[in-house]
């Protein structure tokens, strides 16, 4: 492998490996797998790139920096030349952690300085300007995420926060120079971290440049835009797209993100397709179980069932300090493990899920249940959310919470089957 990624979730990790495969014309992508933690083996023969998802944005800082080393070691040993650490694109993260701790410890490790910081994926509304990072036309402060129950974002200032997680230099590379080119770029990353202002994929594609030959980059799945280019015009891949079969057969939806953006999308899907709202006080008490869910979808199998327990903020802080943060939090990603598990045991073939930890635990028990480490790349549905497909004719959408259409499930379900 080329380039290694440590993701810090299972939607960051289907983001940027999308990014990775899709690549940009004229030359395309690398040869791509996502895998679920780090793998016992080596990795598959002919892969160009790998990344390897955690469970490390809101865990312990020990945790995450121990369980990052261990991917890192991993992708050494499998040859590749370029790190990327890949956290969300609205920098989730408190100020105890983990961005900063995990990012310090790869650098370290690789003996970097001058790393870049960059998690601006204008696709999605995501940029970077004067080392503030903005949400369309908001500050990252003032765009919902100061809501957010695990990890609330209420300095939009990339500088001041990084800064709060660790001991190192912390600079800013404005777009004035951005706009100079790659060499303008090199020359203005004296700090140990540098965050790189990026409003646009054309200055993306200058930060690949500017990145080329780098042990280790850190960002969004923007960052990587332009990093397949580099190895492909200096001749180590190939290029072009992996092609794609489709699956046809048992189709379930499930939700477990709060975000304003994955609520819209189930009140729009439950207009037309039978819907299931997880009754959460009843999963605590023990009387909503996986089988509940698993009965739902099968009876309704061939007409898109989706099960969600997506609530308004004021829902979910009202359940939070009932329950408590961590065991809600325990509790759902069980239950929904659970069903993906027997899903798959009875049959399930296209299986879309949204929230970064939901689908962390998710594709945990689906790789588990079906014994691989590997899942390959396939087509983009929308912007960060590639199609995943596992052996057995499996396939996974796992879409961050922010992510995705209005009518992304639907879509999702339909490009797997091919009839998009």
């Amino acid at each position: 492998m080329l380039i290694g990624v440590i993701a810090d979730d299972f939607t960051g990790g289907s983001d940027i490996a999308n990014t990775l495969a899709k690549g940009v014309a004229p030359e395309g992508g690398l040869r791509t797998a996502q895998f679920c933690g780090v793998p016992d083996s080596p990795a598959p023969d002919g892969l160009e790139a790998g990344v390897v998802s955690l469970k490390s944005r809101s865990c312990p800082v020990d945790e995450a920096v121990a369980d990052s080393l261990k991917a890192l070691d991993w992708l050494l040993a499998q040859g590749c030349e370029q790190i990327v650490f890949k956290y969300c694109s609205t920098f989730d993260s408190t100020d105890a952690g983990n961005i900063g701790p995990v990012a310090e410890a790869l650098a370290t490790a690789l003996d970097q300085r001058g790393v870049a910081v960059c998690p601006a994926f204008p696709a999605t509304g995501r940029t970077v300007y004067q080392g503030h990072l903005f949400v369309f036309d908001r500050l990252l402060s003032e765009s919902g995420m100061q809501n957010h129950p695990l990890t609330p974002m209420t300095d939009p200032d990339l500088r001041r926060v990084l800064s709060r997680q660790t001991r190192a230099s912390v600079g800013v590379v404005p777009f004035s120079t951005v706009a100079q080119g790659a060499q303008a770029i090199r020359a203005a990353m004296v700090d140990d971290f540098c965050i790189l202002d990026a409003v646009s994929d054309a200055d993306l594609l200058t930060l690949g440049a500017a990145l080329e030959g780098r042990a280790l980059v850190t960002g969004g799945s923007g960052i990587a835009l332009g990093l397949p280019r580099n190895f492909i015009r200096a001749g180590q891949a190939s290029g072009g797209q992996v092609p794609f079969t489709p699956v046809q057969g048992f189709e379930a939806i499930l939700a477990g993100s709060c975000s304003g953006a994955t609520r819209g999308q189930v009140e729009h899907h439950a207009r037309n397709h039978p819907t299931l709202a997880i009754d959460v006080p009843a999963v605590m008490a023990g009387s909503v179980t996986a089988q509940t869910l698993v009965d739902f979808i099968t009876n309704h199998a061939g007409h898109a069932p989706l099960a969600y327990s997506s609530g308004s903020p004021d829902e979910v802080a009202a359940l939070q300090t009932r329950y408590g943060r961590a065991a809600v939090a325990a509790k759902l990603d069980g239950l929904f493990a659970d069903t993906a598990r027997q899903l798959v045991a009875q049959g399930v073939k296209r299986l879309v899920v949204a929230g970064g930890e939901t689908s962390g635990a998710v594709a945990q028990a689906v790789s588990a249940a079906l014994g691989v480490d590997a899942m390959q790349i396939g087509p983009e549905i929308d912007p960060g959310v590639p199609v995943l497909s596992l052996k057995g004719g499996v396939t996974l959408a796992l879409k961050s919470g922010n992510f995705g259409s209005t009518d992304f499930f639907a879509k999702a379900l339909a490009l797997m089957e091919g009839t998009a």
